[in-house]
């Protein structure tokens, strides 16, 4: 094929673009790492809901029995008597009040707390995505990896939001070899994991006392 022609009949060569590799092309920058996850608090929710309609379907009933020439019920005429004799400073008062503000304080501390404490929020490649890691898988991702480690007889792990707990029992070796090799193993192991806060190792190895 001819090469095209210029304005004065020479020819010119088109410019070359160069198509980046696949390597050479950055990779987009994580997103902030999420935050705790929250309950949907099931549970409470459907036990304040069928004692607010239960208590709604008995005051109904009772006002269309007394719109009907009928009866209070007993419960409500015993708690108008109770209220009109008692004072504010007898001990039954003071209790019920009592126990209506712990109870205001429990629903007030489920909603404004997210909840879900067993399971710990993974950082977030894309925003669109939301990943989180149960407590118990983690706390097996690292039971797994120490006892890799040679001279671990038996680990025990106890991973939690900010720290993971772990008590190795060693059968050989120098005990601060050991801990210093699970030191590094379980610092891969914990960066390895994804998590948005990576909680902080306390290692503790210890010999197995002989018996007798």
């Amino acid at each position: 094929m001819s090469e095209p022609l210029g304005s004065e009949g020479t020819t010119q060569r088109l410019p070359v673009l160069d198509k980046p590799a696949e390597d050479d092309v950055p990779a987009p920058a994580p997103a902030p790492g999420s935050g705790r996850f929250w309950s949907a608090r099931r549970v409470p929710a459907a036990v304040v809901a069928l004692l607010l309609a239960a208590l709604a379907g008995v005051l109904l009933y009772d006002v269309a029995a007394v719109r009907a020439d009928r009866s209070a019920l007993w419960v409500r005429r015993e708690l108008a008597r109770q209220l009109a004799e008692r004072t504010l400073d007898d001990i039954w008062v003071l209790v019920g009040a009592g126990v209506a503000a712990a109870l205001g304080l429990w629903l007030i501390l489920l909603a404004v707390t997210p909840g879900l404490r067993d399971v710990l929020p993974m950082r977030r490649p894309h925003p669109d995505v939301r990943a989180g890691l149960h407590r118990g898988a983690a706390a097996l991702v690292l039971r797994d990896r120490a006892m890799e480690v040679a001279g671990v007889q038996s680990v025990h792990v106890r991973a939690g939001r900010r720290r993971a707990d772990v008590r190795a029992v060693s059968h050989f070796r120098d005990l601060d070899d050991v801990r210093t090799e699970l030191d590094a193993v379980l610092g891969d192991a914990v960066r390895g994991l994804g998590l948005a806060r990576p909680p902080a190792l306390s290692v503790r190895v210890r010999r197995l006392g002989r018996k007798g």
